[in-house]
């Protein structure tokens, strides 16, 4: 039994008055553009970013597949920092789905430069791929929850429209930057043609993201969210459940980071657990346990059998875990203790 789940933010579940919220939704039929709970939560995405308008979408997923293929051609390069999710955790879609090729730029800590996105840029010739869009992921989840400095975000896209490239953020953890930061969303969101925000993460509504950008970019990516299925109905139920997640769950995301740096902490009193809680800025906490003894899975079974914690292993000894708001304190804490013991023994 799962007692206290940090295998990622996306195990949230809706709290009890955001269901009831839910429940009580005005509906109508979103594909008509007539659900008024839907059209509200689009609404308040386009005004959070700064941006024209807004669209409702099933998921993250589907967010950067419509985006690209509204920005790109088949046979255009996308360029994207090497851990990027639309690279490892999309099964390709960019490319089985738009024809785009994802071209990744090397960097350790998770935010290429301006002047590798120059240096990536390919001559204006007919037999290579034209290089077309610049993608952000905020947070960089593959490198820690780490947060993409918005000056480095501006020189980045600033380059990229000097060459000719649409710039587009993924922005599934956006809202957990802001709030670290004290960055506003608006702020980070502003250099860029297209941003989305995940709703099913941090926020903890159960389903969808919303994708924003200019009046025309949201028309052409109506045809998209058609062709690729993404069109619903009676939206409003789900929709409701992110109005509800941005009225009330953004604050407390900052709990989530506190959470995440006591964690950080603890597990690094562990001997033979590898991590820095310096380079904890949100809510994960990537950590390695080579040298206990014990691989990621063997580490993530122990702690699962004790104490009923269950961690994500994203390689051979290399351990993640996201606090979220099903998390308390007093979870931290059993985490903490699991992961003491699991090496103990």
């Amino acid at each position: 039994m799962v007692a206290v789940d940090l295998f990622s933010d996306t195990v949230t579940r809706p709290t009890a008055a955001m269901r009831r919220f839910m429940a009580e939704a005005e509906v109508g039929d979103e594909q008509q553009r007539e659900d008024p709970t839907v059209n509200l939560l689009q609404d308040m995405v386009a005004e959070l970013l700064g941006k024209e308008a807004a669209l409702f979408l099933p998921s993250g997923t589907m967010c950067n597949q419509v985006a690209f293929a509204v920005h790109c051609r088949a046979g255009d390069e996308i360029l994207l920092q090497e851990l990027a999710h639309p690279l490892l955790y999309e099964v390709g879609g960019a490319t089985a789905m738009v024809g785009a090729l994802l071209r990744a730029l090397p960097d350790p800590g998770g935010f290429f430069t301006a002047e590798q996105v120059r240096q990536a840029i390919r001559p204006p010739v007919y037999f290579m791929p034209r290089t077309r869009a610049v993608s952000i992921e905020q947070t960089s989840a593959g490198t820690g929850g780490a947060c993409w400095p918005v000056e480095q975000i501006d020189a980045v896209c600033r380059v990229a429209h000097e060459g000719g490239l649409v710039a587009h953020m993924d922005g599934a953890r956006l809202l957990n930057a802001a709030v670290a930061s004290g960055t506003s969303a608006q702020r980070f969101a502003a250099s860029f043609d297209s941003v989305w925000i995940d709703l099913s993460k941090g926020l903890g509504a159960p389903i969808g993201a919303v994708l924003a950008g200019s009046r025309e970019f949201i028309e052409e990516a109506w045809r998209y969210k058609q062709r690729f299925g993404g069109a619903m109905r009676q939206a409003g139920i789900i929709a409701a459940g992110g109005v509800y997640a941005l009225r009330y769950h953004v604050d407390r995301l900052a709990q989530d980071h506190e959470h995440a740096q006591a964690l950080a902490q603890g597990l690094a009193e562990v001997p033979g657990i590898a991590l820095d809680p310096a380079r904890v800025e949100t809510n994960i906490v990537i950590f390695d346990v080579g040298k206990t003894g014990l691989t990621g899975e063997g580490f993530n079974a122990r702690t699962l059998a004790s104490h009923g914690v269950r961690f994500s292993v994203l390689g051979p000894s290399t351990v993640r875990a996201v606090t979220h708001l099903d998390i308390s304190a007093n979870g931290i804490a059993q985490a903490s203790e699991a992961a003491r013991a699991a090496v103990a023994r």
